[in-house]
């Protein structure tokens, strides 16, 4: 038998200690070879690989660490044009950076305030609607005022710069920088639209940390619970010495090894390691535009810095910020219960793991989570926001009560939905 030892007891005599994390990849047979030599803290993989299937009658062969069994490689070297692509942005950021720096300091520095944090989003038009909703839910929950002081939205377009206006919410804005980003939502996880917001998406966040303050970025399409600021900076939490803290995103694949980083939300502590990494992730445009996500790149990211210059990364838990994983898998319906009961509040819950944008709205509307107005849904707010008449945005927009309707009667609702809608997957059970 092997004996079973504490962490503690079988490391005491350990000076040094490398610590190597693998897998079975699916119980195929693999070897672990620790050869002496000038020391390397990347491992090099081999495989029995005919570039489409493992073979065992074949050599090994090396490959890199995005190869998978099935032919697939997740970390393919981007083409010449997607460099071109990536030439062209930077070009335009460094072009504008001078100006953009000027105008963007003092509103960061204003929504820093005393814990030198500011809370970071971007949004286009085609998602102005989540947007309103995080505003309308964070007041009518009672964090108005924290919203309002330390929310800075970087609006892609002129219709959210409206709306951001209209609700008295810290904006910027520069044409010239985001020209060519679209103004309508995403169809799908992947497309043109949604590539191209998630490289405003990393440039948004990369100059409030060079700036000097730490970030919480956030996407559109999650509501808090309780504020989860005071979570980040309690010093007596132990996931305070940490530089870099993400909501689990639940994905164990390959790609978004060994972290599972969500960077729909997550907070960056202002140090030289955490500068370094997003100014490394700035130049890696062409990954992320081939990838058609950051989130991809900077997984592999995370894994490179946490050796090369010791950055400490922390994977949220789940029970306390739980997202799309959560929602969508039949395993956690006991847990989506007892969060719609009010039998557990968690931090947040952000609806990731969801197709498009229209089962978002549908999803949080039965959730309980809904507190805008129809008017102000798909864009309607940029009219409202427009109109002088002297009702203010959030008036037209806001409700103080959720707005409760039941769409699917598969997917976590509140009790009020015992029982209505239909299926909205093959073979879905009733969550209630």
């Amino acid at each position: 038998d092997i004996p079973h030892l504490t962490a503690t007891y079988a490391t005491k005599n350990c000076a040094v200690m490398n610590v190597i994390y693998t897998d079975t990849h699916g119980g195929e047979d693999q070897c672990m070879a620790i050869v002496g030599n000038y020391e390397s803290y990347h491992i090099q993989r081999w495989l029995r690989f005919d570039g489409t299937t493992v073979d065992k009658s074949i050599p090994l062969h090396a490959v890199g660490r995005g190869v998978q069994s099935n032919g697939q490689d997740k970390f393919e070297a981007p083409s010449d044009s997607y460099a071109l692509q990536n030439q062209a942005l930077l070009k335009t950021y460094f072009d504008r950076l001078e100006e953009t720096m000027a105008i963007l300091k003092p509103m960061a520095e204003s929504c820093a305030g005393d814990d030198n944090t500011v809370i970071v989003m971007v949004c286009n038009t085609g998602q102005s609607d989540l947007l309103i909703n995080f505003f309308c839910s964070a007041d009518a929950r009672g964090f108005g005022d924290v919203v309002r002081k330390k929310l800075l939205i970087f609006a892609t377009d002129e219709g959210v710069l409206e709306i951001a206006k209209g609700l008295g919410v810290n904006v910027f804005y520069d044409e010239k920088i985001f020209e060519k980003m679209p103004e309508e939502e995403a169809k799908r996880y992947g497309d043109r639209a949604f590539t191209q917001m998630m490289y405003a998406k990393i440039v948004t966040v990369q100059l409030i940390n060079r700036m000097g303050y730490d970030v919480l970025f956030q996407d559109v399409d999650l509501v808090w619970y309780k504020n989860p600021l005071p979570f980040f900076h309690d010093k007596e939490n132990t996931s305070h010495n940490f530089d870099i803290l993400f909501q689990d995103d639940g994905a164990r694949s390959l790609r978004y090894a060994p972290y599972s980083a969500n960077t729909g939300f997550y907070y960056v502590r202002n140090n030289d390691k955490t500068k370094f990494l997003f100014r490394s992730l700035l130049f890696l445009g062409d990954m992320v535009l081939s990838m058609t996500s950051h989130q991809q790149a900077l997984a592999a990211l995370l894994d490179e810095h946490s050796s090369l210059t010791g950055l400490r990364v922390k994977t949220l838990s789940g029970s306390e910020f739980p997202g799309g994983y959560h929602y969508h898998r039949k395993k956690e319906i006991d847990f989506m219960k007892d969060i719609a009961t009010g039998k557990h509040i968690p931090y947040i819950l952000h609806m990731s793991w969801t197709t498009n944008k229209a089962n978002k709205l549908l999803f949080l509307k039965q959730m309980g989570l809904w507190y805008t107005s129809e008017a102000c849904e798909s864009g309607g707010a940029v009219d409202l926001a427009k109109d002088s008449s002297g009702t203010s945005l959030q008036q037209k927009c806001c409700s103080a009560e959720a707005l409760i309707s039941c769409h699917y009667r598969d997917k976590p609702s509140t009790h009020a939905c015992h029982g209505q809608g239909k299926n909205i997957d093959v073979k879905g059970k009733p969550f209630w």
